[in-house]
């Protein structure tokens, strides 16, 4: 005959986990997880642990959990709790990279000859395109 069924199973806790936004992928450190909103029941820890939260489109984020025992008495039962319940994790919108941009590069001249046959009929006649008269009328 064993004694080990008198012994008490070990206390579980109850964690909310909670995101904004919400529907994140939250997963303990210790191995259970949820999609947020949501609860997951743990075996009480030793120690402290984490929750990390990963959501497309967002920056991950992790949130460190305390845990705090009460060993309680006589009159109350021992309890574990942990410290932040709900766990919540307010998410960053992932930034875009940053696109590529290509080498600023200056224009080529145009060359001087394609540009002065087009100059050559505006001087031909000034005073038929312009609404000025020609300064250099009466000087010639």
């Amino acid at each position: 005959m064993s004694w080990d069924m008198f012994k008490s199973a070990p206390p579980t806790v109850q964690v909310r986990l909670e995101s904004n936004p919400p529907g994140a992928d939250a997963t303990t450190s210790l191995g259970p997880g949820c999609k947020t909103p949501c609860s997951v029941s743990i075996p009480a820890p030793d120690a402290p642990f984490t929750v990390a939260f990963a959501l497309p489109k967002f920056q991950p984020a992790s949130v460190p959990v305390n845990v705090i025992k009460n060993p309680g008495d006589f009159t109350t039962p021992a309890s574990v709790t942990t410290d932040p319940n709900p766990v919540f994790a307010e998410l960053q919108p992932a930034t875009p990279p940053k696109p590529v941009r290509k080498p600023h590069r200056p224009r080529k001249p145009k060359p001087a000859a394609a540009a002065a046959p087009a100059a050559a009929p505006a001087e031909a006649a000034p005073g038929a395109t312009s609404p000025f008269p020609d300064p250099n009328a009466g000087r010639r």
